[in-house]
């Protein structure tokens, strides 16, 4: 994990004072010669204080009721602990969520502006990669932490202001491409990329449903994630009907001749109306103010002539819900290619987690990036967002080095 880190400037290490992070930890810092881990309880993993040491068959057979809570209700997950002559009421989820919100409070008000490695366990990086994007002790089962993974959260304003999700559960410097899909899957499996760059992604102009072809950065990034996706056995691959992502999925699918593309309107990008074809100058200039709300309080903004969030919500989902349920009914897992645009995969990244059109800026999508959500049981499953915005086969840095142009 510390080579996958080179030529970062670190400014800190933190970890959990138990062993497992200790060590990991201290091998990160002499790796990258950074100053010696420092270490905080407030990393340290959850509490399942009647189940510690003991295999998850024991823990099952032993506390069948709480078990079930654990799997299906962790928010409410409840263990009776004797007090005296009594019990005490331990909600384990609830506790690691508000921990992590203490423990990002203790960090990020010791680093300001710094750029620091924080390494810990699974329980309590989801906690923290799930309290830094507004989500409560429900949604413990939905993000997916493998062990050695690298997540890349971006706190412009400290943890009172907005946090973008750069990157999560990024495991490719392992070896294997994508995280392994684990025991007893037998839902759908679905990759979602972004489509390569645009000369107008590289420009910085509003595209929108402007059909705007791949420039030759952009095809280079297909054939990228194409090496990348190729040790994965696709089952079948979908694109918006737009240009520039059915050529990034042709591209892909060079390697998976057997499959045939097909495109669905539905995940065409947002309609930017009267702002496609501008700069952001030009739009300041002749829409005031309403970039700024874009940015601020996208969930609010009607385009001028175009779309709303809302309305981008609802066809993504719609089209997404379809694929999903069209590959859950299978004998084996079906892998299924997705390639759409930026706000697209914003608007279906937020919906897997709950959340809405007032989340759109939580997570980064670059050009060329594949995600992964895996529905454990099919399309009424609650789906797990397994990793986020990969781009680590682009320039090979675990940090999204494309363009930051214009939707």
């Amino acid at each position: 994990m510390a080579q996958a880190l080179q030529g970062i400037p670190l400014q800190a290490v933190w970890s959990s004072p138990l062993k497992r992070a200790r060590r990991t930890a201290e091998i990160i810092a002499e790796t990258l010669a950074t100053p010696p881990p420092r270490h905080t309880d407030l990393l340290k993993e959850v509490s399942l204080p009647l189940w510690e040491g003991m295999p998850f068959s024991e823990a099952e057979a032993l506390y069948p009721e709480a078990f079930q809570q654990w799997r299906h209700d962790p928010a409410n997950l409840v263990m009776r602990l004797p007090q005296g002559e009594s019990t005490l009421d331990f909600y384990p989820i609830r506790e690691i969520y508000q921990q992590a919100t203490q423990a990002w409070a203790h960090l990020l008000d010791q680093h300001p502006g710094e750029t620091i490695v924080v390494v810990a366990h699974s329980a309590i990086n989801r906690a923290l990669i799930a309290t830094a994007l507004g989500l409560g002790p429900e949604s413990f089962h939905t993000l997916h932490q493998s062990n050695c993974n690298i997540s890349v959260l971006n706190f412009t304003e400290g943890w009172q202001g907005p946090v973008e999700v750069e990157s999560m559960n990024l495991t490719s410097h392992l070896g294997d491409p994508l995280p392994e899909i684990r025991p007893n899957h037998r839902g759908p499996r679905m990759l979602l990329v972004r489509h390569g760059e645009t000369e107008w992604n590289r420009q910085g102009r509003f595209q929108g449903q402007i059909d705007v072809p791949l420039n030759d950065t952009g095809r280079a990034q297909g054939q990228k994630a194409a090496g990348f996706l190729h040790p994965i056995r696709l089952d079948a691959a979908y694109t918006s009907s737009m240009v520039r992502p059915r050529e990034t999925a042709e591209i892909i699918l060079q390697h998976h001749p057997h499959l045939e593309l097909q495109p669905l309107d539905d995940l065409r990008e947002i309609s930017h109306g009267e702002w496609e074809g501008l700069y952001k100058g030009d739009i300041e200039e002749n829409y005031p103010g309403l970039l700024q709300q874009w940015q601020a309080a996208p969930e609010t903004v009607q385009m001028p002539g175009g779309e709303n969030l809302e309305q981008v919500w609802e066809r993504s989902v719609r089209a997404w819900r379809y694929l999903v349920t069209s590959h859950s009914q299978a004998d084996q897992v079906q892998t299924v290619l997705v390639v759409a645009h930026d706000a697209v995969n914003k608007a279906l990244l937020c919906h897997v987690l709950g959340l809405g059109p007032e989340a759109f800026w939580r997570f980064k999508q670059g050009n060329g990036a594949v995600s992964v959500i895996d529905y454990p049981n099919g399309v009424d499953s609650q789906p797990v967002l397994t990793s986020a915005n990969i781009t680590i086969h682009l320039s090979g840095s675990v940090l999204d080095k494309t363009a930051a142009g214009a939707l």
